[in-house]
């Protein structure tokens, strides 16, 4: 990273982090929602944490680069778990360090160049159990007011990282965001006002960044690499980085319109 760029993201983790202590005052309040909702669906699992701070942000460095930032919905089962406390480290997550693994032509270690952020970082065992826990109304606000927090400050470290990278950078190096997890974020979707908020940042800038936000199916159970075969079996002159861009310009305006 450039120091521009370091000095952007060290902020964005240092206040992200702080907020995740403010949100996990709740905490009490949350474990026996976040119980609840999973016991319909899902086998027990150990409740360890109900806001969930990815430790990996501790671990960069100014060496380090970012070349891309992939928004998940938010924390499940593994990733709030001690041991772990990073995000898309599930099933989801082998999928996605798995499809950069087998295509080393987009130059990205899933685990190396990638920052991985959430929607939310409320953990519940499956998205959808989110709904269960808007019944109550300070966690309904703590929901909304954290989908609201990340969307904006994540569009400000964005267009930062944009920003702040060196002169020489090709336009279509800078760093990008893929926003997936496609379903929520339309008609009525959990993550609306994470979208409306997203939208926003970007309306408000002097520049326009939107051109490197890109929105994709979700990981888990493979709806990205089957949407992105789907994609490419209909444009088969297509190279992947094309396919990637195209397909994610797409949804993108379906999304945001």
């Amino acid at each position: 990273m450039t120091s521009a760029q370091w000095d952007a993201f060290r902020t964005f983790r240092d206040e992200f982090k702080a907020k995740c202590l403010e949100w996990s005052e709740l905490q009490e309040m949350l474990f026996p929602l976040q119980r609840a909702a999973s016991q319909a669906d899902t086998p027990l699992y150990p409740l360890e944490n109900a806001v969930v701070y990815s430790r990996d942000f501790d671990t960069l460095t100014p060496q380090d680069d970012i070349k891309l930032i992939v928004i998940g919905d938010n924390p499940g089962k593994d990733e709030q778990l001690h041991k772990n406390r990073r995000y898309l480290v599930g099933q989801a997550g082998k999928i996605a360090e798995g499809f950069f693994r087998r295509n080393p032509e987009l130059g990205i270690d899933f685990r190396k160049h990638v920052l991985i952020l959430n929607k939310t970082p409320v953990h519940t065992a499956k998205t959808a159990h989110l709904r269960k826990l808007l019944k109550e109304p300070t966690v309904y606000n703590l929901i909304q007011q954290s989908q609201c927090w990340m969307a904006q400050h994540t569009a400000v470290l964005h267009r930062q990282l944009i920003a702040g990278a060196a002169p020489e950078t090709p336009r279509d190096m800078l760093p990008a965001i893929w926003l997936v997890g496609y379903a929520e974020l339309k008609g009525r979707g959990l993550f609306i006002p994470y979208r409306n908020k997203l939208l926003e940042g970007y309306h408000s800038a002097a520049a326009d960044f939107s051109d490197h936000v890109f929105v994709y199916q979700h990981f888990s159970m493979n709806r990205f690499l089957i949407d992105l075969s789907n994609f490419r079996k209909e444009y088969p002159e297509l190279t992947l980085s094309e396919a990637l861009h195209e397909l994610g310009s797409l949804h993108r305006t379906e999304i945001f319109c």
